[in-house]
């Protein structure tokens, strides 16, 4: 499994109850094992970066399309932090 970041621009901005309804609507699915982890949110709520664990890159992304939700841009990560050094 990848960690899948996808990011997304509004013309209106989201709020965090649209955010959490938005979330619990799906657009994840165990069928294709995707599974969204964690949302990040800009004060101005115009922005958001959305953190998934699924196979791969394609897949985040044909999801995005089926279920019409809008993104600029999808890649695949590696985690870095300052606790695993």
């Amino acid at each position: 499994m990848e960690r899948v970041i996808v990011q997304r621009t509004y013309e209106v901005p989201m709020s965090e109850d649209d955010v959490r309804a938005a979330a619990q609507e799906g657009g994840c699915s165990d069928l294709h094992r995707v599974f969204l982890r964690l949302s990040y949110l800009s004060p101005d709520g115009l922005r958001m970066i959305c953190v998934y664990e699924a196979p791969d890159a394609e897949t985040v992304r044909a999801l995005q399309r089926s279920g019409g939700l809008p993104y600029d841009r999808v890649w695949t990560c590696s985690v870095h932090s300052p606790e695993q050094q």
